[in-house]
């Protein structure tokens, strides 16, 4: 009875080791008497007591691999350090098994050898300027190349380019120089766009008093213009009410039909009014010499004067 316990024991034992269940994002490659037999991906899976066996658990999610500084030439003969980052995934676990002996290290020297063929065809200035483009290359020329390994690579950057110590001091120099000479060219803009601007505005100033004193003329001169229309205006009223008033008086006496003393006393009163105390000699008329009030008047009016 014991003996029949440790049978099934073993039984069970040798079942639950038969038993294998593959994660999410792997896969297990199998082998059956040392020959490719099965990929097994997520899952539960059984396979042969001492026949069947795992030959190699494979990751299926993308992996990062950063390589060391390498050295490279390039076309105008600078030596320079460059590291990358490869970003790659495997496709086929098989081919990913079998295809290569050590892969990332392959990967590794491939990557190598590619960044120094793309590298030895630049110049040092197109190779700090052209990163998207080496990038690129290095992508699609190691894609190709692990193609057969499974392996898709989906992105390669370069993480540093660092040129040797006495070239990086002359960049620097020259970044120098450069920021040096813009500041100049930015200065002496601004100056001249400050001048512009100040010109600009005496001109316009300039323009603006123009108009102004333009303006202040044209508004005398329509004052003036105003004014002489109004004072002509008033001049021919006072002429008119003149004349009329004249009129009224004539068309009054008239209508009063005065007789002739009247007329002669009247006529003596404008001449005393055109004496008003300043004249030295008048001339009566000879009808009027008959009337001796109108004589003493106007000795009278004479001995007033040459007092």
């Amino acid at each position: 009875m014991p003996f029949l316990i440790a049978i099934v024991a073993v039984i069970l034992i040798v079942l639950v080791s038969c038993i294998r269940i593959v994660p999410q994002a792997h896969a297990y490659v199998i082998e059956r008497l040392g020959a490719y037999q099965n990929t097994w991906d997520v899952g539960l899976h059984f396979m042969v007591p001492m026949i069947d066996q795992v030959s190699r658990k494979v990751s299926l999610k993308e992996q990062v691999i950063d390589f060391p500084p390498q050295p490279v030439i390039t076309k105008d003969n600078v030596t320079m350090q460059i590291d990358t980052l490869i970003f790659f995934q495997i496709t086929d676990p098989k081919l990913y098994t079998y295809g290569v002996d050590n892969p990332i290290n392959a990967i590794e020297n491939l990557t190598a050898t590619t960044l120094r063929n793309i590298i030895g065809d630049l110049e040092l200035d197109q190779t700090l300027t052209s990163r998207e483009l080496i990038n690129t290359k290095m992508r699609a020329a190691l894609d190709e190349a692990t193609d057969p390994w499974g392996i898709k690579v989906n992105r390669v950057e370069l993480k540093n380019i660092m040129p040797p110590a006495p070239i990086r001091d002359a960049m620097e120099k020259q970044m120098k120089a450069e920021r040096e000479k813009r500041e100049a060219i930015l200065r002496s803009e601004g100056e001249k766009q400050s001048a512009i601007l100040v010109a600009e505005g005496k001109k316009q100033a300039a323009i603006l008093d123009a108009e102004a004193d333009k303006q202040a003329k044209i508004l005398q001169a329509e004052a003036l213009k105003e004014a002489t229309i109004r004072e002509a205006e008033g001049e021919a009223e006072a002429i008119l009410a003149v004349q009329k008033a004249t009129a009224d008086g004539i068309r009054m006496i008239n209508e009063a039909a005065p007789s002739q003393q009247v007329i002669e006393l009247k006529s003596l009163e404008a001449f005393e009014k055109a004496a008003d105390g300043k004249a030295t000699k008048i001339i009566v008329p000879s009808n009027l010499q008959s009337l001796a009030g109108v004589v003493t008047s106007l000795t009278e009016i004479a001995k007033d004067t040459e007092k």
